[in-house]
Protein backbone atom coordinates (compact mmCIF):
# COMPACT_ATOMS: atom_id res chain seq x y z
CA UNK A 1 0.00 0.00 0.00
CA UNK A 2 2.96 2.28 -0.68
CA UNK A 3 0.89 4.67 -2.83
CA UNK A 4 -2.08 4.95 -0.49
CA UNK A 5 -0.76 8.01 1.31
CA UNK A 6 -0.10 9.84 -1.97
CA UNK A 7 -3.44 8.92 -3.51
CA UNK A 8 -5.80 9.35 -0.61
CA UNK A 9 -4.30 11.46 2.19
CA UNK A 10 -6.08 14.71 2.80
CA UNK A 11 -4.19 17.68 4.22
CA UNK A 12 -5.26 19.20 7.52
CA UNK A 13 -8.00 18.14 9.91
CA UNK A 14 -11.70 18.69 9.58
CA UNK A 15 -13.66 20.41 12.30
CA UNK A 16 -17.38 20.94 12.52
CA UNK A 17 -19.13 24.06 11.33
CA UNK A 18 -19.92 24.85 14.95
CA UNK A 19 -16.26 24.66 15.85
CA UNK A 20 -15.26 26.84 12.90
CA UNK A 21 -17.88 29.43 13.76
CA UNK A 22 -16.27 29.78 17.17
CA UNK A 23 -12.80 30.09 15.58
CA UNK A 24 -11.69 27.09 17.58
CA UNK A 25 -8.78 24.82 16.67
CA UNK A 26 -9.18 21.25 15.40
CA UNK A 27 -10.20 18.58 17.87
CA UNK A 28 -7.82 18.93 20.82
CA UNK A 29 -5.94 16.12 22.46
CA UNK A 30 -8.39 16.31 25.35
CA UNK A 31 -12.09 17.14 25.22
CA UNK A 32 -13.18 20.57 26.43
CA UNK A 33 -16.76 20.90 25.26
CA UNK A 34 -19.31 21.48 27.99
CA UNK A 35 -22.32 19.21 27.90
CA UNK A 36 -25.34 20.86 26.34
CA UNK A 37 -28.89 19.55 26.03
CA UNK A 38 -29.69 15.91 26.77
CA UNK A 39 -30.22 13.52 23.90
CA UNK A 40 -34.00 13.42 23.92
CA UNK A 41 -35.08 11.18 21.08
CA UNK A 42 -34.93 7.42 20.73
CA UNK A 43 -32.22 5.68 18.71
CA UNK A 44 -33.39 5.46 15.12
CA UNK A 45 -32.75 2.61 12.71
CA UNK A 46 -30.94 3.36 9.50
CA UNK A 47 -34.22 2.88 7.70
CA UNK A 48 -33.55 4.77 4.52
CA UNK A 49 -30.25 3.00 3.94
CA UNK A 50 -31.64 -0.41 4.72
CA UNK A 51 -35.01 -0.17 2.98
CA UNK A 52 -34.19 -2.70 0.30
CA UNK A 53 -33.03 -5.34 2.78
CA UNK A 54 -36.00 -4.79 5.06
CA UNK A 55 -38.45 -5.19 2.21
CA UNK A 56 -36.81 -8.46 1.24
CA UNK A 57 -36.59 -9.68 4.85
CA UNK A 58 -32.81 -10.10 4.71
CA UNK A 59 -30.07 -9.36 7.21
CA UNK A 60 -28.36 -6.06 6.56
CA UNK A 61 -24.72 -6.92 7.05
CA UNK A 62 -23.87 -4.50 4.25
CA UNK A 63 -24.97 -1.31 5.99
CA UNK A 64 -25.32 -2.22 9.65
CA UNK A 65 -22.93 -1.45 12.49
CA UNK A 66 -25.37 -2.72 15.14
CA UNK A 67 -24.78 -5.58 17.57
CA UNK A 68 -27.60 -8.09 17.48
CA UNK A 69 -27.55 -11.14 19.74
CA UNK A 70 -24.89 -13.68 18.87
CA UNK A 71 -27.63 -16.24 18.09
CA UNK A 72 -29.14 -13.90 15.50
CA UNK A 73 -25.74 -13.42 13.93
CA UNK A 74 -25.04 -17.16 13.79
CA UNK A 75 -28.50 -17.98 12.45
CA UNK A 76 -28.09 -15.36 9.75
CA UNK A 77 -24.82 -16.75 8.40
CA UNK A 78 -25.91 -18.65 5.30
CA UNK A 79 -22.56 -18.70 3.50
CA UNK A 80 -21.36 -21.94 1.92
CA UNK A 81 -17.66 -22.40 2.76
CA UNK A 82 -17.45 -25.58 0.67
CA UNK A 83 -17.35 -23.80 -2.68
CA UNK A 84 -14.92 -21.24 -4.08
CA UNK A 85 -17.36 -19.75 -6.58
CA UNK A 86 -17.36 -16.56 -4.55
CA UNK A 87 -13.71 -15.87 -5.41
CA UNK A 88 -14.37 -15.23 -9.09
CA UNK A 89 -17.36 -13.04 -8.28
CA UNK A 90 -15.33 -11.07 -5.73
CA UNK A 91 -12.55 -10.52 -8.27
CA UNK A 92 -15.09 -9.11 -10.73
CA UNK A 93 -16.59 -6.82 -8.08
CA UNK A 94 -13.13 -5.54 -7.06
CA UNK A 95 -12.30 -4.69 -10.65
CA UNK A 96 -15.66 -3.00 -11.08
CA UNK A 97 -15.15 -0.90 -7.94
CA UNK A 98 -11.67 0.16 -8.99
CA UNK A 99 -12.59 1.03 -12.60
CA UNK A 100 -15.78 3.01 -11.85
CA UNK A 101 -16.05 3.76 -15.60
CA UNK A 102 -19.59 4.64 -16.69
CA UNK A 103 -20.88 3.29 -13.37
CA UNK A 104 -24.19 4.47 -11.97
CA UNK A 105 -25.11 5.11 -8.34
CA UNK A 106 -27.36 2.04 -8.35
CA UNK A 107 -24.63 -0.06 -9.96
CA UNK A 108 -22.05 1.01 -7.37
CA UNK A 109 -24.51 0.32 -4.55
CA UNK A 110 -25.07 -3.20 -5.81
CA UNK A 111 -21.36 -3.80 -6.31
CA UNK A 112 -20.45 -2.48 -2.85
CA UNK A 113 -23.17 -4.60 -1.24
CA UNK A 114 -21.83 -7.75 -2.91
CA UNK A 115 -18.26 -6.88 -1.88
CA UNK A 116 -19.29 -6.39 1.76
CA UNK A 117 -21.42 -9.52 1.81
CA UNK A 118 -18.52 -11.59 0.50
CA UNK A 119 -15.91 -10.16 2.88
CA UNK A 120 -18.35 -10.71 5.75
CA UNK A 121 -19.00 -14.36 4.96
CA UNK A 122 -15.45 -15.27 3.85
CA UNK A 123 -11.92 -14.49 5.01
CA UNK A 124 -10.67 -12.99 1.74
CA UNK A 125 -7.29 -11.49 2.64
CA UNK A 126 -5.52 -13.28 -0.20
CA UNK A 127 -8.15 -12.11 -2.67
CA UNK A 128 -7.77 -8.39 -1.89
CA UNK A 129 -4.02 -8.47 -1.21
CA UNK A 130 -2.20 -5.88 -3.33
CA UNK A 131 -5.45 -4.13 -4.25
CA UNK A 132 -6.14 -2.43 -0.91
CA UNK A 133 -4.81 0.98 -1.95
CA UNK A 134 -6.96 1.17 -5.07
CA UNK A 135 -10.00 -0.06 -3.17
CA UNK A 136 -9.58 2.52 -0.43
CA UNK A 137 -9.28 5.28 -3.03
CA UNK A 138 -12.48 4.03 -4.71
CA UNK A 139 -14.33 3.94 -1.38
CA UNK A 140 -13.19 7.46 -0.51
CA UNK A 141 -14.51 8.75 -3.84
CA UNK A 142 -17.97 7.42 -2.98
CA UNK A 143 -17.71 8.71 0.59
CA UNK A 144 -16.70 12.21 -0.48
CA UNK A 145 -19.28 12.46 -3.28
CA UNK A 146 -22.26 11.36 -1.13
CA UNK A 147 -24.20 10.71 -4.34
CA UNK A 148 -26.74 8.79 -2.25
CA UNK A 149 -27.03 7.97 1.41
CA UNK A 150 -26.98 4.27 0.66
CA UNK A 151 -23.83 4.40 -1.49
CA UNK A 152 -22.09 6.50 1.17
CA UNK A 153 -22.91 4.07 3.98
CA UNK A 154 -22.00 1.06 1.83
CA UNK A 155 -18.64 2.62 0.95
CA UNK A 156 -18.00 3.35 4.64
CA UNK A 157 -18.85 -0.23 5.60
CA UNK A 158 -16.70 -1.57 2.73
CA UNK A 159 -13.78 0.48 4.04
CA UNK A 160 -14.24 -0.96 7.53
CA UNK A 161 -14.44 -4.53 6.22
CA UNK A 162 -11.30 -3.99 4.13
CA UNK A 163 -9.17 -2.76 7.04
CA UNK A 164 -10.33 -5.65 9.27
CA UNK A 165 -9.58 -8.16 6.51
CA UNK A 166 -6.22 -6.68 5.47
CA UNK A 167 -4.88 -4.05 7.90
CA UNK A 168 -2.28 -1.50 6.85
CA UNK A 169 -0.25 1.02 8.82
CA UNK A 170 -1.22 3.69 6.28
CA UNK A 171 -5.00 3.40 6.31
CA UNK A 172 -5.70 5.55 9.37
CA UNK A 173 -3.67 8.48 8.07
CA UNK A 174 -5.38 8.22 4.68
CA UNK A 175 -8.99 8.01 5.83
CA UNK A 176 -9.23 9.93 9.12
CA UNK A 177 -9.82 13.34 7.56
CA UNK A 178 -12.38 12.20 4.94
CA UNK A 179 -14.32 10.31 7.61
CA UNK A 180 -14.29 13.28 9.97
CA UNK A 181 -15.57 15.44 7.12
CA UNK A 182 -18.59 13.16 6.72
CA UNK A 183 -19.13 13.12 10.49
CA UNK A 184 -19.02 16.90 10.69
CA UNK A 185 -20.63 18.03 7.46
CA UNK A 186 -22.98 15.34 6.15
CA UNK A 187 -26.68 16.11 6.45
CA UNK A 188 -27.42 12.39 6.88
CA UNK A 189 -27.49 11.12 10.47
CA UNK A 190 -27.07 7.47 9.34
CA UNK A 191 -24.00 8.49 7.31
CA UNK A 192 -22.55 10.36 10.28
CA UNK A 193 -23.16 7.36 12.54
CA UNK A 194 -21.58 4.89 10.10
CA UNK A 195 -18.56 7.17 9.70
CA UNK A 196 -18.11 7.37 13.49
CA UNK A 197 -18.00 3.58 13.67
CA UNK A 198 -15.64 3.36 10.71
CA UNK A 199 -13.31 5.95 12.25
CA UNK A 200 -13.10 3.76 15.34
CA UNK A 201 -12.41 0.65 13.25
CA UNK A 202 -9.73 2.34 11.14
CA UNK A 203 -8.08 3.78 14.25
CA UNK A 204 -8.04 0.34 15.86
CA UNK A 205 -6.80 -1.66 12.85
CA UNK A 206 -5.35 0.99 10.54
CA UNK A 207 -1.95 1.68 12.05
CA UNK A 208 -2.74 4.65 14.31
CA UNK A 209 -0.06 5.57 16.83
CA UNK A 210 -0.85 5.99 20.53
CA UNK A 211 -1.11 9.76 20.03
CA UNK A 212 -3.46 9.27 17.07
CA UNK A 213 -5.58 6.84 19.10
CA UNK A 214 -5.87 9.45 21.85
CA UNK A 215 -6.69 12.07 19.22
CA UNK A 216 -9.54 9.93 17.88
CA UNK A 217 -10.77 9.32 21.41
CA UNK A 218 -10.76 13.06 22.07
CA UNK A 219 -12.70 13.68 18.87
CA UNK A 220 -15.27 11.07 19.87
CA UNK A 221 -15.50 12.61 23.33
CA UNK A 222 -16.37 15.97 21.77
CA UNK A 223 -19.41 14.30 20.19
CA UNK A 224 -20.43 12.76 23.52
CA UNK A 225 -19.85 15.87 25.61
CA UNK A 226 -21.87 18.08 23.27
CA UNK A 227 -24.75 15.62 22.79
CA UNK A 228 -23.94 15.61 19.09
CA UNK A 229 -23.93 19.38 18.55
CA UNK A 230 -20.17 19.26 17.84
CA UNK A 231 -21.03 17.48 14.57
CA UNK A 232 -24.30 19.29 13.86
CA UNK A 233 -26.39 16.40 15.20
CA UNK A 234 -28.05 18.02 18.18
CA UNK A 235 -30.17 15.64 20.24
CA UNK A 236 -29.58 12.76 17.83
CA UNK A 237 -28.74 9.72 19.98
CA UNK A 238 -27.37 7.36 17.32
CA UNK A 239 -24.08 9.19 16.62
CA UNK A 240 -23.63 9.77 20.37
CA UNK A 241 -24.10 6.04 21.04
CA UNK A 242 -21.63 5.28 18.23
CA UNK A 243 -19.08 7.68 19.73
CA UNK A 244 -19.47 6.10 23.17
CA UNK A 245 -19.04 2.60 21.77
CA UNK A 246 -15.97 3.44 19.69
CA UNK A 247 -14.38 5.41 22.55
CA UNK A 248 -14.68 2.33 24.75
CA UNK A 249 -13.20 0.07 22.09
CA UNK A 250 -10.21 2.36 21.55
CA UNK A 251 -9.70 2.81 25.31
CA UNK A 252 -8.82 -0.89 25.56
CA UNK A 253 -5.68 -0.12 23.52
CA UNK A 254 -4.35 2.42 26.04
CA UNK A 255 -2.52 0.94 29.02
CA UNK A 256 -2.72 3.98 31.29
CA UNK A 257 -5.75 6.28 31.16
CA UNK A 258 -4.83 8.23 34.28
CA UNK A 259 -4.75 11.59 32.46
CA UNK A 260 -7.95 10.99 30.54
CA UNK A 261 -9.98 9.14 33.15
CA UNK A 262 -11.40 11.82 35.42
CA UNK A 263 -12.59 14.14 32.68
CA UNK A 264 -13.98 11.23 30.66
CA UNK A 265 -15.82 9.94 33.71
CA UNK A 266 -17.42 13.36 34.22
CA UNK A 267 -18.90 13.27 30.73
CA UNK A 268 -20.01 9.65 31.02
CA UNK A 269 -21.69 10.27 34.37
CA UNK A 270 -23.49 13.24 32.83
CA UNK A 271 -24.81 10.97 30.05
CA UNK A 272 -26.37 8.61 32.60
CA UNK A 273 -29.24 11.11 32.80
CA UNK A 274 -29.93 10.83 29.06
CA UNK A 275 -33.43 9.84 28.00
CA UNK A 276 -32.01 7.34 25.50
CA UNK A 277 -31.23 3.83 26.84
CA UNK A 278 -28.45 3.31 24.31
CA UNK A 279 -26.65 6.44 25.46
CA UNK A 280 -27.05 5.46 29.12
CA UNK A 281 -25.76 1.93 28.62
CA UNK A 282 -22.87 3.07 26.41
CA UNK A 283 -21.78 5.59 29.05
CA UNK A 284 -22.19 3.03 31.84
CA UNK A 285 -20.09 0.39 30.10
CA UNK A 286 -17.31 2.93 29.63
CA UNK A 287 -17.46 3.82 33.32
CA UNK A 288 -17.08 0.13 34.21
CA UNK A 289 -14.09 -0.10 31.86
CA UNK A 290 -12.45 2.94 33.47
CA UNK A 291 -12.76 1.40 36.94
CA UNK A 292 -11.43 -1.92 35.70
CA UNK A 293 -8.40 -0.23 34.13
CA UNK A 294 -7.70 1.94 37.19
CA UNK A 295 -6.30 -1.06 39.11
CA UNK A 296 -3.12 -2.99 38.43
CA UNK A 297 -1.40 -6.00 40.04
CA UNK A 298 0.47 -5.22 43.25
CA UNK A 299 4.23 -5.85 42.94
CA UNK A 300 7.19 -5.83 45.29
CA UNK A 301 8.34 -2.57 43.71
CA UNK A 302 5.33 -0.79 45.20
CA UNK A 303 6.95 -0.90 48.67
CA UNK A 304 4.71 0.69 51.26
CA UNK A 305 1.17 1.36 50.17
CA UNK A 306 -2.16 2.50 51.54
CA UNK A 307 -4.36 -0.45 52.47
CA UNK A 308 -7.38 1.56 51.29
CA UNK A 309 -5.99 1.36 47.76
CA UNK A 310 -6.08 -2.45 47.76
CA UNK A 311 -9.17 -4.16 46.42
CA UNK A 312 -10.96 -5.92 49.24
CA UNK A 313 -12.89 -8.68 47.53
CA UNK A 314 -14.28 -11.61 49.53
CA UNK A 315 -13.81 -13.81 46.45
CA UNK A 316 -10.06 -13.27 46.12
CA UNK A 317 -8.38 -16.48 44.96
CA UNK A 318 -5.35 -17.52 47.04
CA UNK A 319 -2.08 -17.03 45.18
CA UNK A 320 -3.45 -14.48 42.72
CA UNK A 321 -1.71 -11.07 43.04
CA UNK A 322 -3.76 -8.40 44.75
CA UNK A 323 -4.78 -5.31 42.81
CA UNK A 324 -3.88 -1.78 43.83
CA UNK A 325 -5.56 1.41 42.74
CA UNK A 326 -3.44 3.20 40.18
CA UNK A 327 -5.51 6.40 40.07
CA UNK A 328 -8.94 7.75 40.98
CA UNK A 329 -11.51 7.47 38.24
CA UNK A 330 -14.15 9.80 39.66
CA UNK A 331 -14.15 12.10 42.66
CA UNK A 332 -17.67 11.30 43.83
CA UNK A 333 -17.85 7.54 43.58
CA UNK A 334 -20.46 7.52 46.34
CA UNK A 335 -22.79 9.71 44.26
CA UNK A 336 -22.07 7.60 41.18
CA UNK A 337 -23.04 4.42 43.06
CA UNK A 338 -26.37 5.99 44.02
CA UNK A 339 -27.05 6.88 40.38
CA UNK A 340 -26.10 3.40 39.18
CA UNK A 341 -28.26 1.83 41.89
CA UNK A 342 -31.26 3.88 40.74
CA UNK A 343 -30.74 2.70 37.17
CA UNK A 344 -30.30 -0.91 38.28
CA UNK A 345 -33.78 -0.78 39.86
CA UNK A 346 -35.43 1.48 37.26
CA UNK A 347 -39.20 1.31 36.98
CA UNK A 348 -40.83 3.74 34.58
CA UNK A 349 -43.65 3.82 32.06
CA UNK A 350 -41.53 5.94 29.75
CA UNK A 351 -39.66 2.87 28.50
CA UNK A 352 -40.79 -0.51 27.21
CA UNK A 353 -40.40 -3.59 29.40
CA UNK A 354 -37.55 -4.78 27.16
CA UNK A 355 -35.71 -1.46 27.50
CA UNK A 356 -36.19 -1.41 31.27
CA UNK A 357 -34.89 -4.97 31.59
CA UNK A 358 -31.84 -4.09 29.51
CA UNK A 359 -31.07 -1.05 31.65
CA UNK A 360 -31.58 -2.89 34.94
CA UNK A 361 -29.43 -5.86 33.87
CA UNK A 362 -26.60 -3.76 32.50
CA UNK A 363 -26.45 -1.32 35.38
CA UNK A 364 -26.55 -4.06 38.00
CA UNK A 365 -23.33 -5.32 36.35
CA UNK A 366 -21.84 -1.84 36.10
CA UNK A 367 -22.59 -1.02 39.75
CA UNK A 368 -21.00 -4.29 40.84
CA UNK A 369 -17.86 -3.52 38.82
CA UNK A 370 -17.57 -0.02 40.28
CA UNK A 371 -17.72 -1.54 43.77
CA UNK A 372 -15.45 -4.48 42.87
CA UNK A 373 -13.38 -3.70 39.74
CA UNK A 374 -12.30 -7.35 39.54
CA UNK A 375 -15.88 -8.33 38.76
CA UNK A 376 -16.62 -8.49 35.05
CA UNK A 377 -19.94 -8.49 33.17
CA UNK A 378 -22.74 -10.81 34.39
CA UNK A 379 -20.96 -11.54 37.67
CA UNK A 380 -22.98 -13.89 39.86
CA UNK A 381 -22.55 -14.21 43.61
CA UNK A 382 -24.39 -17.53 43.74
CA UNK A 383 -22.34 -20.44 45.11
CA UNK A 384 -21.65 -23.38 42.83
CA UNK A 385 -22.54 -26.70 44.42
CA UNK A 386 -19.75 -28.34 42.44
CA UNK A 387 -16.88 -26.07 43.50
CA UNK A 388 -18.21 -24.34 46.62
CA UNK A 389 -17.13 -21.02 45.09
CA UNK A 390 -19.04 -18.15 43.55
CA UNK A 391 -19.85 -18.52 39.86
CA UNK A 392 -18.23 -15.19 39.02
CA UNK A 393 -18.58 -13.65 35.55
CA UNK A 394 -20.81 -15.92 33.49
CA UNK A 395 -21.14 -14.06 30.20
CA UNK A 396 -20.26 -16.43 27.38
CA UNK A 397 -20.38 -16.59 23.61
CA UNK A 398 -21.04 -20.01 22.14
CA UNK A 399 -18.96 -20.85 19.08
CA UNK A 400 -20.78 -23.51 17.06
CA UNK A 401 -22.22 -26.28 19.27
CA UNK A 402 -19.45 -26.98 21.77
CA UNK A 403 -17.02 -24.07 21.95
CA UNK A 404 -17.51 -21.39 24.59
CA UNK A 405 -15.77 -18.02 24.80
CA UNK A 406 -15.86 -16.48 28.28
CA UNK A 407 -16.24 -12.71 28.50
CA UNK A 408 -15.18 -12.05 32.10
CA UNK A 409 -13.62 -8.60 31.68
CA UNK A 410 -15.04 -5.33 30.41
CA UNK A 411 -12.18 -4.86 27.96
CA UNK A 412 -13.11 -8.20 26.41
CA UNK A 413 -16.74 -7.14 26.10
CA UNK A 414 -15.80 -3.84 24.42
CA UNK A 415 -13.60 -5.61 21.89
CA UNK A 416 -16.18 -8.30 21.23
CA UNK A 417 -18.84 -5.69 20.59
CA UNK A 418 -16.48 -3.73 18.33
CA UNK A 419 -15.76 -6.81 16.22
CA UNK A 420 -19.42 -7.76 16.00
CA UNK A 421 -20.41 -4.27 14.90
CA UNK A 422 -18.22 -4.64 11.82
CA UNK A 423 -18.34 -8.36 11.10
CA UNK A 424 -22.01 -9.01 11.88
CA UNK A 425 -22.90 -12.58 10.80
CA UNK A 426 -19.29 -13.21 9.77
CA UNK A 427 -17.92 -12.90 13.30
CA UNK A 428 -17.36 -16.62 13.85
CA UNK A 429 -15.80 -17.14 10.42
CA UNK A 430 -13.33 -14.29 10.96
CA UNK A 431 -12.61 -15.27 14.54
CA UNK A 432 -11.61 -18.74 13.37
CA UNK A 433 -9.70 -17.76 10.21
CA UNK A 434 -8.62 -14.11 10.49
CA UNK A 435 -5.52 -13.78 12.71
CA UNK A 436 -6.06 -10.04 13.07
CA UNK A 437 -9.47 -10.63 14.63
CA UNK A 438 -8.26 -13.43 16.89
CA UNK A 439 -5.26 -11.41 18.11
CA UNK A 440 -7.52 -8.54 19.09
CA UNK A 441 -9.56 -10.89 21.30
CA UNK A 442 -7.24 -13.80 22.16
CA UNK A 443 -9.62 -15.80 24.35
CA UNK A 444 -9.34 -19.55 24.71
CA UNK A 445 -12.35 -21.45 23.38
CA UNK A 446 -13.32 -24.20 25.79
CA UNK A 447 -15.70 -27.13 25.51
CA UNK A 448 -18.02 -26.28 28.36
CA UNK A 449 -21.53 -27.68 28.51
CA UNK A 450 -22.21 -25.74 31.71
CA UNK A 451 -21.74 -22.31 30.22
CA UNK A 452 -23.28 -19.31 31.86
CA UNK A 453 -25.59 -16.75 30.26
CA UNK A 454 -24.96 -16.53 26.53
CA UNK A 455 -24.39 -13.09 25.07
Amino acid sequence: MHDLRRQALESGKTVSRKARSKNSSPAPSRPNSAPSSRAASRSRAVSSANSDEEENGNLSDETSFSTNSIDELLNGDTSDPTTDAWRADLADRIQELIDRKRSSVQGREKCLATYIRTLTAQYAEEDIRGKEAELVVAFLKSIKAEASERETILAIKALAMTVVTSPSDLIYEAVASPLKRVISDSTSIPSKTAAVHCLGTCTFFGGASDDEILDSMAYLMEIVASDGSFIEAQDEPTPVVAALEEWGSLATLIDDLAEESEEAAEYFVDQLSSSDPGVQIGAGENIALLYEKSYRPLTEEDGEYNEDDIISDPDDIPGVPKLIKNYNVYRRTDVLKDTLSDLATLNTRRLSKKEQKSIRTNFADILDSVEYPTHGPRYQNAISQDTGKRYGSRMTVRIHKEGVMRIDKWWKLHRLQGLRRVLQSGFVTHYERNPVVFESLPIMITNDRKAGREF
